[in-house]
């Protein structure tokens, strides 16, 4: 069960709550009056802690903190004693629920009241020109400071909050040496704490301090600034290495060298001086630049291995899977292969079982028919069994020989039938050849001839000649006119395959141009064909292609002409010149429009 609320904490939420707000702050002061009375570390204190956030008494004396304290009852020192209150009641606190908003938004807040607090308390010591005004405000400014130094022993991540104020850059500008030494002391005390602070700062708020504690080392004329500046220095550059390598190359700080080894020896911070005049000696400096690269180096392996890390975590699980698979796979296999074992086994036993079992069956037939058979007809029998027997043993072997035998003949069958296959392709391609060579000698004389019909074309050809009664021609001149005949028609024979492939090369020439006709006539302008589509009405015929190049030349010219070239040419269409030329580039096609 959740503890009860401590009494004196609830009546004070009360008070506070029904209260005017200037008495507030007044009444916040009992707070500390309850907290003094518990030993640190007890479970009470922490349970009072609880009890004072959960109440928010803390959200009060953070806006206590915020505002003037001259405004005010009690003045500063209400505000200082606030400010011890709520560093104490921060430290230690131990919260479940509302860690996130503690940590992450009281605490920042928190740490910027306490640096506004402290540069008030610096303007007021400032602007104050009484001597005991001066020491309370510098009282008041240590209080504060001390109760900044506690909260941030407690919660050492608000070292980096610190660092990045605007608040604290003001603090560091001060001339003052007992506030300046104060603000110096916590700077190196926040570093000792949390050195890591100063790498994740931003580069222009790093430059920042760097500018303000250089500059108070060679402006100060106290030597007690100068040598906790010197120190500052050497734990700076000790937390960060990149603040040498600025101290060497940049601008800003050119002689700065020159300037620490110029400075008086034999003082009290002589040696830490010397120190860091050596630390920006060029060897120091190539040494930085070296373990730089190797920090460099080591943080890409860093990174790298724990991509690669991160990536065979990410495939682990898709390879646990995989391995599981084919373990189980492996598994489902030997699993099969047993049991395929065992049924061949049961299957054999089963067999041989079968086998005695026929046998003795055999046998009982056996010894039963001889039970049931003469005596006489036992040989008979006897005889018929060892038949029957060879029987099968010459039709078992009969089989085995004739199976050996194809086998072994198996190869001069493929054999046979690769040899029948070349001979049906060598005689088809015999009879393409002897095709096409009849196609160019398709007269071969003429077929045989009846008797009955070779008697009636006599008797024609003789009426023929009896009528159209000619000039005799001798024997040798029938020859040659029959040779000249023969010749004449196997010359044409000849060319009427020839005009065959001109009339289908012509055809398709012709079905070419048509084609080039509908695209020419489809064609875009040329302001709208883009880079490829002129490269597709490009012909391949060589008349075409001068006759469009003329035509082109002829377009040209004359629209190039001068104008007084052109004044007899006003009464008559100068195109249509060019559209008789253009006619001439299309052929069985429409007119170009």
């Amino acid at each position: 069960m959740k503890p009860s609320t401590d009494p004196r904490i609830l009546s004070l939420a009360g008070e506070v709550a029904k209260s005017p707000e200037h008495n507030v702050p007044v009444i916040l002061l009992k707070l500390k009056e309850i907290i003094d009375n518990i030993p640190l570390g007890s479970p009470e204190l922490m349970k009072i802690k609880r009890d004072i956030y959960g109440h928010e008494l803390i959200h009060y004396c953070l806006l206590v903190l915020g505002q003037d304290g001259s405004q005010i009852q009690g003045g500063w020192t209400t505000v200082c004693q606030i400010a011890q209150l709520l560093s104490n009641c921060c430290v230690g606190l131990e919260l479940g629920e509302d860690a996130e908003e503690f940590y992450k938004e009281l605490l920042p807040s928190a740490v910027e009241n306490f640096l506004l607090l402290a540069r008030r308390l610096q303007m007021r010591f400032i602007n104050t020109a009484k001597v005991e005004e001066k020491d309370e405000f510098l009282c008041f400014f240590q209080i504060v400071a001390d109760s900044l130094f506690w909260l941030l022993g407690g919660h050492v991540q608000l070292v980096q909050n610190v660092l990045q104020s605007d608040h604290f850059i003001y603090l560091l500008q001060g001339d003052n040496v007992q506030i300046e030494s104060t603000v110096l002391a916590m700077l190196q005390n926040m570093l000792h704490m949390n050195s890591g602070s100063l790498q994740r700062i931003e580069g222009k708020t790093l430059h920042s301090i760097l500018d303000e504690v250089v500059s108070k080392l060679f402006s100060t004329p106290s030597p007690i600034i100068r040598r906790d500046t010197t120190k500052l220095l050497l734990l700076m550059i000790e937390c960060h290495w990149e603040i040498l390598i600025f101290l060497r190359q940049s601008g800003c700080y050119k002689g700065f060298r020159r300037l620490l080894s110029q400075q008086e020896t034999g003082t009290k911070f002589s040696q830490k001086l010397k120190q860091l005049v050596d630390i920006l000696s060029p060897a120091v400096y190539q040494k930085v630049e070296e373990q730089k690269l190797h920090q460099a180096a080591c943080l890409i392996q860093a990174y790298w291995k724990g991509f690669q890390t991160r990536k065979r975590l990410k495939k682990l699980p898709s390879a646990v899977i995989a391995l599981q698979r084919s373990f189980r796979s492996k598994r489902k296999k030997i699993l099969l292969e047993l049991n395929r074992q065992k049924e061949d086994e049961d299957l054999r036993l089963r067999l041989q079982l079968q086998r005695q079992r026929a046998m003795r069956l055999s046998r009982e037939l056996r010894l039963s028919m001889l039970e049931i058979v003469h005596p006489g007809q036992v040989e008979k029998h006897n005889q018929e069994m060892e038949e029957k027997s060879a029987l099968i043993i010459q039709k078992h072997w009969r089989g085995y020989r004739e199976r050996k035998n194809f086998y072994q003949q198996k190869p001069f069958l493929t054999e046979y039938k690769a040899t029948v296959t070349l001979q049906r392709a060598a005689l088809k391609f015999l009879a393409k050849c002897r095709k096409k060579k009849n196609q160019f000698a398709p007269w071969q004389g003429l077929q045989e001839l009846s008797d009955s019909r070779r008697v009636e074309l006599k008797q024609q050809v003789d009426d023929y000649v009896r009528r159209h009664s000619g000039s005799q021609m001798s024997d040798v001149a029938s020859r040659e006119l029959h040779a000249q005949a023969q010749e004449q028609l196997q010359h044409y024979f000849m060319g009427r395959a020839l005009e065959g492939r001109a009339q289908q090369h012509r055809e398709a020439l012709m079905a070419q141009i048509s084609t080039n006709i509908e695209q020419l006539m489809k064609a875009p302008s040329l302001k709208e064909a883009k880079r490829k589509e002129p490269e597709l009405f490009l012909s391949r015929s060589r008349p075409v292609a001068a006759k469009a190049k003329q035509a082109h030349l002829t377009t040209l010219k004359h629209i190039q002409a001068p104008w007084w070239k052109k004044l007899g040419e006003e009464r008559d269409d100068p195109k249509d010149e060019l559209n008789v030329e253009l006619e001439t580039l299309f052929f069985g096609g429409t007119k170009p429009s």
